[in-house]
């Protein structure tokens, strides 16, 4: 098992930057890549950036300009900064990670990111 328990989301005006927070527990030994995905309302959750265990790292073209994805294994936490944030990144935003057998992948709870003036 895995637990992972995203923080970090809020409330943020347009242009702003904000750093999301992914910690994982648990059988963390397991995890290949960790990623960041977001939700918004009526849309389909889309991939945002992943980093593997190795650190090799990917992002999605529509962000790969405005979001750094990186990890500190000493706490067990990858991160998402997020800069010059726009009313359409409002989301869900979720942690995920992906391991090589059943269940294959774990999901944080999400946190809220809400770009707004």
């Amino acid at each position: 098992q895995v637990q992972l328990v995203e923080s970090g989301g809020g409330l943020v005006q347009p242009g702003g930057s904000l750093r999301l927070s992914c910690t994982a527990s648990g059988s963390i030994s397991r995890i290949s890549v960790m990623g960041w995905y977001r939700q918004a309302p009526g849309k389909r959750r889309e991939l945002l950036a992943a980093i593997a265990r190795g650190g090799s790292t990917n992002y999605a073209d529509s962000v790969k300009d405005r979001l750094t994805i990186s990890r500190d294994n000493a706490k067990n936490t990858v991160y998402l900064q997020m800069n010059s944030l726009k009313a359409e990144d409002t989301a869900v935003y979720y942690c995920r990670a992906q391991i090589p057998r059943a269940p294959y992948e774990y999901w944080g709870q999400g946190t809220q990111v809400t770009v707004s003036s």
